[in-house]
């Protein structure tokens, strides 16, 4: 603004100084009068200076007055100024949860059916401890001797492990085709209402149901999820609330089974399928608890007491 009033003033003095420049040019020389004899000043001069100082205060109006800017700032909130601090490029970023990643052993690879040889000490083994349990049953639980299924085919596992992408452990193999699962409650049913012991084609469509509801990978220890991939049920816990994994499960990545006891969930319980026989034979025969839980024979049909 200053800029504009100096510019004003200097257009209005080099205005005037042509002025009269132009007005002594044409005007011819005489000689000067005694003072007392001089006539006033020129009314052109006067008109001149008047005509400067309108210019200078039309000038000073305009540059007083706001631009549409200085309106609209005007017109503008009031408030502390916003300012914006540029991240420190030296700080840390902060952590994201972890993504969830789809879970590969639900998606396997294609892979040929082959009935794959069991090792013949782990087949005498498993079909041991079957016996101990059917002479049992037979003597004391008919009923329940009763429930339990027909020797299963090899094929049939085979075809399974093929479509579910996991080798079954031997002594899983062995125990399906002595008994291809169960009806009703099983010898297994140590838990509340007991267990249903699935068939070879129980398993894979369980699997399979499993797959398509839980298909992420979320820890390190497969064996402590709700779920994997990789593990193989077998038993299924009618009674069981959703809230809790209702199948027993066999890892194919070692053969350890585990199940959830509803407190410290999903985890290992005993090494294999064979030990889980040997613990369920003990217990018929010598009265020993499994996981907390004793045999005890209502009309005819094997039940577990909780010991607590």
């Amino acid at each position: 603004m200053l800029k504009l009033v100096r510019v004003a003033l200097a257009g209005a003095i080099l205005t005037a100084i042509a002025i009269r420049l132009r007005r002594r040019a044409h005007t011819p020389a005489r000689q000067p009068e005694p003072p007392a004899a001089r006539p006033d000043r020129s009314p052109r001069m006067g008109l001149v200076w008047a005509a400067i100082a309108a210019i200078v205060a039309v000038t000073l109006a305009a540059a007083l007055m706001p631009t549409e800017a200085e309106r609209a700032d005007a017109a503008a909130p009031t408030g502390p100024p916003v300012t914006h601090t540029l991240p420190d490029p030296t700080a840390a970023l902060p952590t994201r949860p972890p993504t969830e990643i789809p879970d590969p052993n639900c998606s396997p690879a294609q892979r040929p059916v082959t009935v794959r040889p069991i090792d013949p000490e782990v087949k005498r083994a498993v079909d041991r401890q079957w016996r101990r349990i059917e002479r049992w049953l037979k003597a004391n639980a008919p009923r329940t001797y009763k429930t339990l299924g027909p020797p299963g085919r090899a094929r049939t596992i085979a075809v399974a492990e093929s479509q579910m992408g996991v080798d079954f452990p031997d002594d899983l193999r062995a125990s399906l085709l002595r008994h291809n699962g169960s009806r009703g409650h099983s010898v297994f049913g140590f838990w509340f209402d007991g267990a249903g012991a699935l068939t070879t084609r129980e398993i894979r469509d369980t699997w399979r149901w499993l797959c398509s509801w839980e298909r992420t990978d979320l820890g390190t220890d497969p064996a402590a999820e709700y779920w994997n991939g990789r593990m193989i049920p077998f038993l299924h816990f009618a009674e069981r609330d959703s809230s809790d994994m209702e199948y027993a499960v066999v890892d194919s990545a070692g053969g350890a089974v585990g199940w959830d006891d509803t407190v410290s969930g999903m985890a290992p319980r005993l090494r294999s399928t064979h030990a889980l026989l040997r613990a369920v034979a003990d217990a018929l025969e010598q009265g020993k608890e499994v996981d907390g839980w004793r045999p005890a024979v209502k009309r005819g049909v094997l039940r577990w007491d909780n010991v607590e």
